[in-house]
């Protein structure tokens, strides 16, 4: 399949229906209108199909059969977890099969010594912590949806999370995976090791949203719990004050355990929620954590504390208890629900820029929503530059959510003319595919196109995602100057 092709798909419901009702128990198979309508979308609602067929699988044997069957038939296959995912990643084909791992919910092996866990993919990522606790052990990437969201999902958007800046991302956590492609093959990658041979592999499936394989085993790493954590709340009377002093707490050659940054109406829409004791006057805040030995934590407080006075923070607040601590990583954990109760709908950014852009980004936001005439909250995991703009709109309002998309899209492709990425964690899915002709050139796209034939040559492992045609991109390119250097002629070339 080349770079302009779509796949053709060629079965009809009522005779792929027959075919997996021989491959799967009564109970793991679903097939009329009312039991398919809770998986037509993920957490982005925006965007949603009917499949033709779900299938519940309890064993990595009727993974196998359905997607050997689905490859002979032609019918493309969508892997689900939790369904948290907020790029529409796991939205279904409407021609096609949604295959949900959620039964596949069991803690293999939880090894304390080798300090990894051996789990299925539809285990819960607080789920893996909670297990390793008793050991004194945790599992590092903490999404915010972290205790609904599954290891598999996690796999498939590379997710992040508060505490990514110093534990890193899914990628840095994963040891090894087991996956099945599309025609029924399994294979495993990585290892318990501490390094595998040959090509680095796990890095290219971690990401790939389901294109390249079905993910039905994962080792992760787990590390050992500081002995103490806390938490600096810093309040700025400016936006940009607070955006360069991430930029400076970095620069000073400090890594925290999180930095993460809140604006006035995210911290307004969250305070009465959750009460986490936030400074309501303050334009935003910044929460730096630091953890370690208490001696570690005392001298890492000590330098951020002079750090953020010499920035221009207003008032510094250091948590006094492990529940305060607590408290203040709530408020920001719940900062998109809190923002749901305000608004009739929100459309949730995640572009990445570099730290030093975050002011101008900050106030290039501002400047969009008095051009689209929508609010936005923006979080941020500031200390790695990913963005959270929360663009509120009410899609019963004719052309509200088209303004929204514009919104969010412009967000997007002025982060690549800053220098970043429009996706850190939330993945591409059908959301940010047109963004991929702007952040990409042609070459990189014919790449990432052999790289998807290599696994599955028919793209029948959710098509239609993460990685636009050629075709498509052309189309865009009628409306979009490449990699925004016209769309932004006032920024310095990168």
């Amino acid at each position: 399949m080349t770079p302009n092709d779509e796949p053709a798909f060629r079965t009809d419901r009522a005779t792929l229906a027959r075919r997996l009702k021989t491959l799967l128990p009564a109970h793991c198979l679903l097939t009329d209108d009312e039991d398919l309508r809770p998986y037509e979308c993920d957490g982005l609602t925006a965007f949603r199909q009917l499949p033709m067929a779900v299938c519940l699988p309890e064993t990595e044997g009727q993974v196998i059969d359905v997607l050997r069957t689905c490859h002979q038939l032609g019918v493309p296959v969508v892997a689900r977890g939790a369904g948290t995912g907020l790029s529409g990643g796991a939205m279904p084909h409407a021609e096609g099969v949604v295959l949900s791992l959620a039964r596949f919910n069991r803690i293999l092996r939880l090894d304390p010594l080798a300090r990894l866990a051996v789990v299925q993919p539809g285990v819960r990522n607080l789920a893996v912590s909670e297990a390793a606790a008793p050991h004194g052990l945790y599992y590092a990437p903490d999404p915010s949806s972290q205790i609904a969201c599954t290891l598999g999902g996690n796999v498939a958007e590379n997710s992040g999370g508060v505490h990514c800046l110093k534990y890193g991302l899914t990628v840095h956590n994963v040891l090894r995976v087991r996956v099945v492609n599309i025609e029924g093959e399994v294979f495993e990658i990585g290892s318990e090791a501490p390094d595998s041979p040959g090509y680095d592999l796990l890095a290219l499936i971690i990401g790939s949203e389901g294109m390249l394989g079905v993910v039905t085993e994962v080792t992760v790493r787990l590390v050992p719990k500081p002995e103490l954590a806390q938490v600096v709340m810093a309040s700025f009377d400016d936006v940009a004050r607070a955006g360069d002093a991430v930029a400076a707490i970095i620069a000073a050659g400090i890594i925290p355990a999180g930095l993460e940054m809140m604006d006035k109406p995210a911290t307004a829409a969250v305070e009465p929620f959750v009460k986490a004791g936030y400074d309501l006057d303050a334009e935003a805040i910044l929460l730096c954590e630091s953890d370690g030995t208490p001696e570690e934590v005392a001298e890492e407080i000590a330098r951020v504390t002079a750090v953020l006075t010499a920035s221009g923070a207003r008032e510094l607040r250091v948590s006094q208890s492990e529940a305060e601590r607590l408290r203040f990583w709530a408020g920001r954990k719940a900062a998109f629900p809190a923002v749901g109760r305000i608004t009739p709908d929100y459309y949730c950014m995640d572009g990445t820029i570099p730290r030093k852009r975050l002011a101008e980004m900050l106030s290039a936001i501002a400047a969009m929503e008095k051009k689209y005439g929508l609010r936005c909250a923006n979080v941020f995991h500031a200390g790695d530059g990913n963005l959270h703009p929360l663009i509120m709109y009410d899609a019963s309002q004719p052309g509200e959510i088209e303004r929204a998309e514009a919104f969010g899209a412009e967000i997007l492709e002025l982060s690549v003319a800053l220098g970043g990425s429009i996706t850190g964690e939330h993945g591409v899915g059908v959301e940010k595919i047109n963004q991929m002709c702007v952040q990409f050139a042609t070459p990189e796209l014919e790449a990432f196109h052999r790289v998807k034939a290599a696994f599955d040559d028919g793209g029948f492992l959710n098509p239609g995602k993460a990685v636009p045609s050629l075709h498509r991109c052309a189309e865009y390119g009628r409306m979009h100057v490449h990699r925004g250097e016209l769309k932004f002629p006032e920024l310095e070339r990168f």
